[in-house]
């Protein structure tokens, strides 16, 4: 890693959160490496004289409260660093869908996760392919399908296909409210329903996959009264171990993850039920592990990588 670029399309730096963030986690082992690490949002790629190019800022990152400089703001032709990782957030939109076309121009950059395996991967469609280990689910956008559904199973999540983070997501309990709905599927389209797990008042579990390899996992606990387990949404990280039945459920996804292109993703399982999201956008929960078990995944990222 030693003098290599690794260019990191995300968020605006500023917004992002030190103590948990896995893109600083993992920008600070780069660093660490001794490669330099250049930063631009999504919106300052573009194309010139067919070239890829990006307004950015080299930067420098430390362990404390203030974690970065800003180093010299500069315009890089990205062929010209070694790896870049995409970081953002969704929503998985249009503008997020065209910069993985204008990074996969690229000919000589290693990209993490490749872009056309991101916008190939739905994250929550994608899961379908496991049906098998996952809780009674449908993605639909027609009412009738969804009250036949809610009768069927009582208890029903519904969350957006491109939805992201535990927003917008809704617990119905078995009253069919046909106004809501109509409501809701107006402003998201397709969705996604799956028969509710009480057992996530446990928690949920993220396993981390880098590599086609299963490396980890924690435990994400809803805050009392919630059943939302994200972090963002008030849920504690605790540690934790995977099943035999999970093991074998993550490895099997991991291998078809690595052969569809996809070498940095995290799984979420409840109740040893994969719960349909497959998160290959921009997984998170490194720092959290890191902190947690002291096993700093960051390093198996770049040693993979390499």
């Amino acid at each position: 890693m030693k003098n290599k670029i690794v260019a990191i399309q995300g968020d605006n730096f500023k917004k992002l959160n030190y103590n948990n963030d896995t893109t600083v986690f993992l920008a600070l082992e780069a660093q660490k490496q001794g490669s330099k690490i250049f930063y631009y949002e999504p919106k300052n790629i573009f194309i010139k004289n067919n070239q890829i190019y990006a307004d950015g800022n080299f930067i420098k990152l430390f362990k404390k409260k203030k974690f970065y400089k800003l180093l010299n703001k500069k315009t890089i032709n990205l062929e010209k660093s070694n790896y870049i990782l995409i970081r953002q957030d969704p929503p998985f939109n249009m503008n997020y869908i065209t910069t993985t076309y204008f990074l996969d121009r690229l000919k000589t950059v290693k990209i993490i996760n490749n872009p056309t395996s991101i916008r190939n991967i739905s994250e929550k469609l994608y899961s379908y392919e496991f049906k098998k280990h996952m809780p009674p689910t449908i993605f639909t956008s027609r009412i009738l399908d969804i009250k036949n559904f809610i009768k069927k199973n009582k208890f029903t999540i519904i969350k957006p296909i491109h939805g992201h983070s535990g927003n917008n997501i809704k617990l119905l309990k078995g009253n069919i409210n046909k106004k809501f709905l109509s409501k809701y599927l107006i402003k998201h389209g397709y969705i996604m329903c799956q028969k509710f797990l009480p057992g996530i008042i446990y928690g949920d579990k993220r396993v981390f996959i880098i590599n086609g390899k299963t490396v980890g996992s924690i435990s994400r606990v809803p805050k009392k009264g919630s059943f939302l387990s994200n972090l963002s949404k008030g849920g504690t990280a605790i540690v934790s171990k995977l099943t035999k039945k999970e093991k074998k459920i993550s490895n099997l996804i991991a291998k078809k993850l690595k052969k569809n292109g996809i070498y940095f993703a995290g799984i979420d399982f409840i109740s040893e039920k994969l719960n349909g999201d497959i998160n290959v956008t921009s997984p998170t929960g490194l720092k959290n592990y890191f902190d947690l078990t002291g096993i700093n995944l960051a390093k198996t990222f770049w040693k993979e990588i390499k």
